[in-house]
């Protein structure tokens, strides 16, 4: 049975969030032919949950399973373990494969949020590349350089300063090529980040008789720093399974100059819809859309009126989040750290010099401060923590 053709369907799969296609007029072929294609898409389940960031590809993957294509969702179990070089100043700290069945458990839960699992095909690397002997390895190396590895950008800023460039780096997209012949991918899609180990794929698939898969690089998402690409590990993201309130607070606290691009990433909102927003407006119908994707319609609706409530009014949020802690005195400080409103005393000295921590209402300006801890005391750290002292 065909795929079904729609050729406005097909422009917006093959341009709307992707930086680049190889080869773009093989692919729009293909899929104008109403060929079933199978798309390729794998993911090392380095960390248990998934942000805005991860979701554009799996957004991307949802359009083609719409259009009757064949999903091959691969879990890196394998590869997660040698750890991905691509835009690091460092290897990846290798997990172990208790920490990796772990993480994946939780990723493929959060996945199903965007995707129709049972229309995928799910694939464990750990399947083929750990029965892999040294022989088949040193086989499939012989496809490749080291002046094609030592070409990549995190490579050459390494070696500039010095930084170690390990052998098993190398060894990365050989095997995530060799994922692509396992799963006898077509199409292959993820991150621009991504780009090398895909094309990877495309140098080693002739060699085992397949044609080489094309390859779809997305646009990377930028996190709400407004500066580097939304990452965990930097804190500028925003996760799929966060409250509504807070998905809705970290939208409207995004910068004008990323509306566009996380309407065009992260929602199937038309562009034009947002053209002549104000900014206000059109953050406010972002939030809602992001919350209602990952929540439904009705938390959306209730995001907006609690944001409204706290942000505009100035009221406190209906449900505040219940924190046990002695009572006693503390320097705030401590007990900024201790109740997990901020991750250090650093950041903890940086937000009440800032002013931005209030106790029952009471703005504290002054680090050195020592507090009596009470019971029900109301604590505020930046515009969303609030936590009830218990």
């Amino acid at each position: 049975m065909q795929a079904k053709i729609d050729p406005r369907k097909i422009e917006e799969l093959l341009s709307r969030g992707v930086e680049e296609v190889i080869d773009r007029n093989h692919l729009k072929e293909r899929l104008m032919a109403g060929k079933k294609l199978r798309i390729k898409f794998g993911v090392d389940p380095t960390k248990p949950d998934l942000h805005l960031g991860h979701a554009v590809v799996l957004r991307k993957l949802k359009e083609f399973q719409e259009l009757g294509h064949s999903v091959v969702f691969i879990i890196g179990d394998f590869t997660a373990q040698i750890g991905d070089p691509s835009g690091r100043m460092g290897a990846r700290t290798p997990l172990t494969p208790k920490e990796v069945l772990q993480n994946a458990k939780t990723y493929l839960g959060q996945v199903g949020k965007i995707l129709d699992m049972k229309k995928i095909e799910l694939v464990r690397n750990s399947k083929f590349l750990s029965k892999m002997s040294f022989a088949e390895l040193f086989h499939l190396s012989q496809f490749f350089t080291v002046n094609q590895m030592m070409e990549r950008d995190m490579f050459q800023k390494r070696k500039e300063k010095e930084k170690p460039i390990w052998l098993h780096e190398f060894f990365y997209p050989v095997l995530q090529a060799y994922d692509s012949v396992q799963t006898k991918s077509d199409v292959e899609i993820g991150g621009n980040d991504q780009l090398f180990n895909m094309l990877a794929g495309r140098t080693l698939q002739p060699y085992f008789k397949q044609s080489p898969q094309d390859v779809i690089a997305t646009k990377l998402l930028i996190g709400t720093d407004g500066k580097q690409k939304m990452s965990k590990s930097l804190g500028n993201y925003i996760g799929i399974t966060e409250r509504p309130l807070d998905q809705y607070g970290k939208i409207m606290s995004i910068s004008d100059e990323l509306i566009k691009g996380y309407f065009e990433l992260c929602t199937d909102v038309p562009l034009f819809e947002i053209e002549n927003l104000p900014p206000r407006n059109a953050k406010a119908k972002l939030a809602g859309e992001i919350v209602k994707i990952y929540h439904g319609e009705k938390a959306a609706e209730l995001a907006d009126k609690e944001f409204e409530r706290v942000f505009r009014d100035k009221e406190l949020p209906t449900e505040i989040p219940k924190v046990a802690i002695k009572e006693g005195v503390l320097s705030i400080l401590d007990l900024l750290v201790e109740t997990k409103l901020c991750p250090s005393k650093s950041e903890a000295k940086r937000l009440v010099e800032q002013g931005g921590v209030e106790i029952d209402g009471n703005i504290k300006k002054n680090w050195r401060e020592q507090i009596e801890i009470k019971q029900g005391q109301i604590i505020r750290a930046g515009k969303r923590k609030f936590i009830e002292i218990i």
